[in-house]
């Protein structure tokens, strides 16, 4: 119930962050998650600010808007956020950042709740699920990198 991706970009973490924490711009990366917008006058990533993203599962539907909150927000270090309840979250998804030689080391994951409903998902259809954000957390981390080295 919990997965992630390390990608190495030839940039600083502070650039990587800028992109990873401007939701308005996940649809440039994401092949779910084709737009973003801040909530509640929010217009950048503070810790408690709220989001809404509008998502196409597995890229072909259904689609549909989620509302998340930032849960971490440390500038060219963190940023994750919550899907659903601000206090009980069905999923928290995370960047990393971590300095390593001349760029960085970018961390993009995962973690689901261990809610009762969420362990039976897991447990009869985690195996796909978990292979299409695999492949997914990959493919948004190459798009970020194509952008930050090009």
């Amino acid at each position: 119930m919990h997965d992630s991706v390390t990608v190495h970009m030839d940039a600083p973490p502070e650039r990587i962050w800028d992109l990873v924490s401007d939701v308005t711009k996940i649809g440039r990366y994401s092949p779910e998650t084709f737009e973003a917008e801040w909530l509640d006058g929010a217009t950048g990533p503070a810790v408690g600010a709220r989001f809404r993203g509008h998502v196409k599962r597995n890229g072909i539907g259904p689609i549909y808007w989620t509302t998340c909150t930032v849960t971490a927000s440390v500038p060219g270090r963190e940023f994750a956020f919550g899907v659903g309840s601000s206090d009980k979250p069905l999923n928290v998804w995370r960047y990393e950042l971590q300095p390593a030689g001349e760029g960085t080391d970018v961390t993009e994951s995962f973690d689901l709740s261990k809610t009762a409903m969420l362990r039976l998902y897991w447990a009869l259809l985690g195996w796909a699920r978990g292979r299409t954000n695999r492949n997914d957390m990959r493919t948004t981390l190459e798009r970020i990198k194509a952008e930050v080295e090009g």
